[in-house]
């Protein structure tokens, strides 16, 4: 029973920075109903700005934290002018196709910005701080990454729903000719959704990096793979179902490590996903399938 637990607790912390990428994830699919498949590298191209400063420069954690931030929505800025920006609604697959291509752009622009395989990385507290609970252990690193990541997620979810940039992100969810028609900027607010989901995705870039303490190329190809498979399992174009899909992803992955070693776990998370996208296709909470299809056709 105790290891259940302190199973769970590793594993809702974890999952907290899932979250934050199915966040991302979310944000430009609820958008523009379109995949970005680049979003893991701009966060990976945050990340090495970061990385840069700290080896180069010896910048801390707060210094390193901000570039990883404002690089990822650069980054992220850059990716819509020349992926989304330019395509017409219809479009949908020529977006996907070319924003793997700037994956692989950004991917080649950081190893060659920093060629070695691994880098090491600031570390949120220092190394073997923890906190014991009775018979748990809490690693503080871990708390404040999911402190963090809470406050961050309560941020864009009042963004979202108390602010106007809200509102127009929402009116264009609904229905972007009529936002367009009321005079909400569409091509503005649809970047101002770019850089917002690339900034939440470099802080959750470095949160999990600064636990880690290193980074290497195959970090893009991770945040991918973690944040798709949240957002799938959440709910597509929920900001709820983002983080809910998280915190289940990160409780799967620790409890199938743990009873049937780091083999299994992928292999246990891909068959939940399956098992997902067959009883809810539009995932926890998302959309019933009905109305996604319809509205993808009528973007088309």
């Amino acid at each position: 029973m105790v290891d259940f637990a302190q199973n769970t607790i590793d594993g809702v912390m974890i999952g907290a920075s899932y979250g934050l990428l199915a966040l991302g994830f979310t944000l430009i699919f609820g958008v523009m109903r379109r995949l970005n498949l680049s979003y893991g590298p701009v966060i990976m191209f945050g990340a090495y700005l970061g990385t840069l400063l700290h080896v180069q420069l010896g910048f801390g954690a707060v210094a390193v934290a901000v570039a990883c931030v404002l690089g990822a929505a650069l980054a992220g800025i850059y990716v819509e002018r020349l992926c989304f920006a330019p395509m017409r609604p219809g479009a949908a697959i020529a977006s996907m196709v070319s924003s793997f291509a700037i994956w692989m752009q950004l991917e080649q622009a950081v190893v060659l910005l920093l060629p070695r395989h691994t880098y090491p990385f600031p570390p949120l507290l220092g190394s073997g701080t923890s906190l014991e609970l009775g018979p748990l252990v809490l690693r503080l690193d871990y708390a404040v990454m999911l402190v963090a990541a809470l406050i961050l997620m309560l941020a864009v979810h009042v963004l979202l729903y108390r602010s106007r940039f809200g509102l127009a992100i929402r009116s264009i969810i609904e229905n972007p000719m009529a936002a367009g028609l009321v005079g909400v900027h569409v091509r503005a607010a649809t970047l101002g959704a770019f850089a917002l989901a690339s900034a939440a995705g470099g802080f959750a870039g470095f949160l999990v990096l600064a636990v880690d303490q290193q980074i290497t190329p195959m970090f893009g190809m991770w945040a991918t793979f973690k944040g798709l498979i949240a957002m799938m399992i959440g709910g597509l174009g929920s900001v709820g179902g983002a983080v809910l899909g998280g915190l289940v992803l990160g409780i799967v992955e620790v409890h199938s490590q743990w009873h049937f070693g780091p083999q299994a776990r992928d292999l246990i998370v891909f068959v939940l996903l399956f098992v997902c996208l067959v009883l809810r296709p539009g995932g926890m909470l998302g959309q019933a399938p009905e109305r996604g299809l319809a509205m993808l056709r009528d973007r088309v």
